[in-house]
């Protein structure tokens, strides 16, 4: 047997149901029935999303979407562990603490190196498609086993920690899948080619230096809208980077490539899409302000941006 990616997705699934299942019969939660179903939903993506039709989980992520809109996954406040129950855990653990969390690395490091040498019978162990991502999902579940035995709690204590944090970061936890394929579909709708004809009708991309702002500003902006350089790269290296920048004035794509991604960095650090980055922390540490990091990182990110157009120029035509 092979493990594949589908089997993470299951257990994925399986969380995601429980959470939900917690919030619903949790009579004191503002909006149980609403983030509950949230959650069941996005659950059932993951369980059975691969056996319904596209429009069937299109239709379910457009009723996630409506009712994160109109504020239904909304945060409560779960029963856990009073504070002299986890002060006096820290103090008995101490350092210990932090071997459930270097666990995860270490065994997806492991995983993913000794994957090509894991074959019986003629077939692999593991996925090779996915290797690191089935690594860090065997990482988490030991580490998980560790963190029990170190803490000596239940599983049942682990569920609840898991909705507890999942309520904090409410749907900000989906953005992510949700951004990283928008660049797909940005990108088979041909959005670069349409990047391509705006930025060469409306702007003189005849100067070099006006080309370069134009792919590191394109870059910073189209990572604010998606959520992830990532997914603007192939929109903006399609439309003006390889065009223009390498077929016209022939630079070096590799530092094409290096730079335009740092620029995308750049609108990483400025947007809410980033929610791993920038909303996530903020309803961790409960700020009042939950842009509180972003304002932090504007000024960074700005002038990041700027001498990023100054060494592209540069460095690109050497």
């Amino acid at each position: 047997m092979t493990l594949t990616i589908t089997y993470l997705f299951w257990l994925l699934g399986v969380v995601l149901l429980i959470i939900g299942g917690m919030i619903v019969t949790d009579k004191e939660h503002p909006r149980r029935f609403t983030a509950g179903g949230f959650w069941i939903l996005y659950a059932l993506i993951f369980l059975i999303g691969d056996k319904l039709p596209p429009a069937v989980v299109g239709v379910a992520v457009i009723v996630m979407a409506l009712i994160a809109g109109f504020g239904g996954v909304t945060a409560a406040k779960p029963k856990t562990l009073s504070l002299e129950a986890r002060k006096a855990s820290a103090a008995r653990l101490r350092n210990k603490l932090f071997v459930p969390a270097l666990t995860i690395p270490v065994i997806t490091v492991i995983v993913t190196l000794s994957a090509s040498h894991l074959v019986f019978g003629g077939l692999p162990l593991i996925e090779k498609a996915n290797v690191t991502l089935i690594g860090f999902g065997i990482g988490c579940v030991i580490a998980l086993a560790i963190a029990c035995v170190l803490t000596r709690d239940t599983v049942g204590q682990s569920m609840k920690e898991a909705r507890r944090l999942v309520d904090a970061l409410s749907w900000a936890a989906v953005l992510p899948q949700m951004l990283g394929m928008l660049g797909l579909v940005f990108s088979d709708a041909g959005v670069g080619k349409a990047v391509a004809h705006v930025t060469t009708a409306y702007i003189s991309l005849d100067y070099r230096f006006v080309a370069v702002a134009v792919y590191c500003i394109g870059m910073a902006l189209f990572t604010m809208v998606m959520g992830n350089g990532f997914a603007a790269f192939p929109v903006m290296t399609g439309g003006v980077g390889v065009p223009i920048l390498v077929g016209v004035f022939h630079g070096n794509p590799a530092v094409m490539v290096a730079i335009g991604m740092f620029s995308g960095y750049c609108g990483t650090l400025m947007t809410p899409m980033a929610a791993n980055f920038n909303m996530v922390p903020a309803a961790l540490l409960e700020l009042p302000d939950k842009n509180a990091v972003i304002k932090v990182q504007v000024p960074t990110a700005l002038t990041l941006l700027v001498v990023n157009i100054f060494l592209l120029n540069f460095l690109m035509f050497m």
